[in-house]
């Protein structure tokens, strides 16, 4: 004969059942949630007045962004630096990305549309300002 488990039918039973299927339920979002958000301080004046250096940001990582929004990617030129920037139009030559201060920015303008594989991703929150 095989065991039976059984959580019973009172109230307290299904409250306990209720609670650690909650629980679960936020220990594994959170780990999603922890692994997708990174967090960056702005370093620089290109996207005043809408950004200011010292500025943190969440960014949430995907590759997939639309015009409008702001977005942070690797500088192309050296594949390390991160930029912080507004996406101006999304092809399938990669994402055109601009500056809210065009005399202090350096992007698409200069180095041409950004490859989405260098595409961080998107800025959900800022949570400080500098």
């Amino acid at each position: 004969m095989v065991p039976h488990l059984s959580w019973g039918n009172d109230e307290s039973t299904l409250l306990r059942r209720a609670a650690v299927t909650v629980l679960s339920a936020s220990l594994i979002l959170g780990v999603v949630v922890t692994r997708r958000l990174i967090r960056i301080e702005v370093d620089g004046e290109s996207m005043s007045p809408t950004l200011c250096a010292g500025d943190r940001l969440l960014v949430w990582r995907t590759q997939q962004v639309r015009p409008g929004e702001l977005v942070v990617v690797h500088d192309p030129r050296d594949g390390e630096s991160l930029w912080v920037k507004r996406v101006r139009d999304v092809t399938d030559d990669g994402v055109d990305v601009r500056g809210d201060d065009p005399g202090r920015s350096t992007d698409s303008r200069h180095v041409g549309p950004i490859p989405r594989r260098l595409v961080v991703g998107r800025v959900v929150r800022r949570y400080a300002e500098g």
